[in-house]
């Protein structure tokens, strides 16, 4: 692991060493934890995003998942 150096609002320190008491765990894992979890939406968004520009680009037709109608699992029938 790498030691780094950050500057937080002292609102945000005092909200993080009040969660990371009630978690009995520490600043840096709630950081590593809280850090993992931003960039992996950040990841979800930037994918939701490119798919949205390549269906713009590219839109579905209106026939072409009918395909798959009969092959659907239907409770109901």
């Amino acid at each position: 692991m790498k030691t780094i150096q950050m500057t937080l609002d002292e609102d945000l320190v005092h909200a993080v060493d009040r969660v990371t008491r009630q978690m009995k765990t520490s600043r840096s894992a709630f950081t590593r934890s809280a850090l993992r979890e931003a960039i992996q939406r950040y990841e979800v968004r930037r994918l939701e995003e490119k798919h949205r520009k390549g269906y713009e680009r590219h839109p579905a037709k209106p026939d072409e998942f009918l395909v798959w109608e009969d092959e659907q699992a239907w409770e109901d029938r």
